[in-house]
């Protein structure tokens, strides 16, 4: 998801010590990797990237709270990631300085969106603030949400709320060639503020398709988060392939719980990261997931080599 403004970024998450425990690491990755899990004890033992890196791959900065986005970047790249996304915008320069990119930009957040008319002023001025950040440090995307459907509007009525909002501002957007990217969520699932949200109004990949159909912009995408359409679509892959022209960015996590993309989880990550790259989509794919191992960076380093197809 993420798909988160920085006042989002600021939700809490389960982020516990640090102790390592490389069985459980290798046992998570050889269901879903194999030959790849051996690859990252290599790298665990050679402290190389060793990555094939077709997936260009980033980090939702906010998962991995308590520790700090420069912390988390400099490991990043320490261990194959080329970017990071969902940190304040003050950390951009520094980021930027240990050569990772910014994979996306935050902006309004997913509560308080265009589906009411009241939050359009909102709305449009912080997009247009995330446009021009998104310019200064040449990332290629801005995110955006729909809202909560429970303010007593129509669906009909809430999805042309949402087209005036972004047709208003995606002029600017082509103008700076900024891409704005429309992020489904899940609705179902209520055990945590981030795991789910109940009362987005996004929450079905295909209505938020076809609000990026009717915008009828190359700078107006979807951005595809597996976790939430695998709880609340499924059929992960012929979506990929069927929507791939409307694709602008994807997010990752393990279901159920939004968790590591371990053995413990029921999405199969590398026939997924292979669809992909048949689509021929070339942009980002941000690890999304809440850390539950002893060691976060484990987790995410594991996550890596499960992507790296």
């Amino acid at each position: 998801m993420t798909r988160v403004s920085e006042t989002d970024q600021a939700s809490e998450h389960d982020s516990s010590g640090f102790s390592v425990d490389r069985r459980r690491l290798v046992a998570g990755g050889a269901a879903l990797l194999g030959a790849a899990a051996i690859s990252g004890n290599a790298h665990a033992q050679n402290d190389k990237p060793n990555v094939i890196g077709k997936i260009r791959q980033s980090v939702m900065g906010w998962c991995f709270k308590p520790m700090s986005p420069i912390e988390l970047a400099k490991f990043g790249k320490e261990v194959g990631l080329v970017a990071i996304e969902g940190i304040d915008s003050k950390f951009y320069p520094e980021v930027k300085k240990l050569g990772l990119e910014i994979s996306l930009v935050g902006s309004h957040g997913f509560a308080k969106g265009p589906l009411n008319p009241d939050n359009h002023a909102e709305v449009e001025a912080k997009l247009k603030k995330s446009i021009d950040t998104a310019v200064e440090f040449k990332s290629p995307s801005v995110i955006t949400f729909t809202g909560m459907s429970n303010e007593g509007i129509s669906d009909k009525q809430a999805m042309a709320n949402c087209l005036a909002c972004w047709r208003r501002v995606i002029s600017y957007a082509e103008e700076k060639g900024i891409t704005l990217v429309l992020e489904h969520l899940n609705s179902r699932d209520d055990s945590h503020p981030m795991k789910g949200h109940p009362g987005y109004f996004g929450d079905d990949v295909e209505v938020c398709l076809d609000l990026v159909k009717q915008m009828d912009s190359p700078n107006f995408k979807l951005l595809f988060d597996i976790y939430h359409v695998q709880v609340m679509n499924g059929d992960v892959i012929r979506r990929i392939r069927e929507m791939h022209p409307w694709i602008g960015h994807y997010h990752t996590a393990g279901n159920p719980g939004r968790c590591e993309l371990d053995d413990n989880q029921e999405i199969n990550y590398p026939p997924i990261m292979k669809a992909i790259l048949e689509t021929g989509y070339t942009g980002y794919v941000a690890q999304e997931f809440l850390p539950t191992w002893d060691n976060p960076k484990e987790s995410l380093e594991h996550a890596i080599r499960v992507c790296d197809v």
